[in-house]
């Protein structure tokens, strides 16, 4: 156990169903049993949890939170020989509820997930786990279609300079050229995160992801736009109506997560909040850090149903 900023941090790892799942849990000195826990899901699919690694830092002086890198990436357990279809969401979900066993948190706890590791924490809620009190569900869409076409949009919106790259090397194969890379990175820069410089936990992250990039490529495909992975068909638009638990949704104005694709989550969930961050694109735990901060801890303060 470590002390970091008043908080106590552990780190362990749990074995399920053969594999096994990396952990951390970032927490005030001393168990606060009147604060439920908050999980909290990385995006990707491969990426690993550094870069949210300051939500929990911050909350986790008040608040148990809990990071993990799923199964592939990071420190947990690598599967690069896998088949394509060893990568689905059930895993993920299997993985979540694995993990919330271990811990002992199963009875109660908060899920936050951002971009895919929202759309994980959309997977759960709609299975309806007893544990589950609510959901914070950052940057994330209900429809891969949807996505898509978003995606497709705001890059017809670029400089031509920037756009005729992009699409002549996703055409042609190529999105390794350097030319590629490049202009990707402006469309980064734009639509993914526009906190300069850097945050050095998302090159951490990207870091990990492009030494092992199997569960991305797999899941979808070699680059944001065209999503050619086992996620392209994903759409939980007809199972929306299964979440019972409070919601809260965040995203960026500039996201490349538009509020079109959002707002499909807010009209298939009744009830479900949305705060839009106006200064901030796929990363507003990043971007306007204070803010998102102020924003979840509100909303976990009002799920009051037995704790916080």
């Amino acid at each position: 156990m470590t002390v970091l900023d008043g908080a106590t941090v552990t780190e362990g790892t749990v074995d399920w169903q053969g594999r096994r799942t990396w952990y951390r849990v970032v927490g005030p000195p001393g168990r606060r049993p009147d604060r439920t826990p908050l999980v909290i899901c990385h995006g990707g699919p491969g990426l690993t949890h550094d870069y949210l690694a300051p939500v929990a830092e911050s909350i986790g002086a008040s608040r148990t939170c809990v990071l993990y890198d799923q199964i592939g990436n990071g420190r947990s357990e690598h599967h690069g020989g896998a088949r394509a279809g060893f990568w689905t969401p059930e895993l993920f979900v299997e993985e979540i509820q694995a993990l919330l066993d271990h811990l002992g948190m199963a009875g109660g706890y908060h899920l936050l997930g951002h971009s895919w590791g929202g759309m994980l924490a959309l997977e759960l809620a709609v299975r309806r786990p007893a544990g589950l009190r609510s959901l914070v569900v950052a940057d994330a869409f209900a429809s891969s279609r949807t996505y898509r076409e978003e995606v497709g949009r705001l890059l017809s919106e670029l400089p031509q300079d920037i756009r005729e790259p992009i699409e002549r090397h996703e055409a042609a194969g190529t999105t390794g050229s350097p030319e590629y890379q490049a202009a990707v990175r402006v469309f980064y820069g734009r639509h993914v995160c526009r906190a300069r410089p850097v945050p050095p936990g998302l090159l951490r992250t990207l870091a990990y992801m492009e030494a092992n990039p199997a569960v991305y490529e797999t899941m979808m495909g070699p680059s944001e736009f065209s999503m050619t992975g086992t996620l392209r068909d994903w759409d939980i638009r007809d199972r929306l109506d299964r979440v019972e638990v409070p919601l809260l949704l965040v995203s960026g104005r500039h996201d490349e997560v538009t509020p079109r694709a959002v707002e499909e989550i807010r009209h298939g969930v009744p009830g479900a909040e949305w705060h839009l961050f106006e200064e901030s694109s796929h990363m507003p735990h990043l971007e306007e850090p204070v803010r998102f901060r102020e924003v979840v801890e509100t909303f976990l303060a009002r799920q009051s149903s037995g704790t916080a």
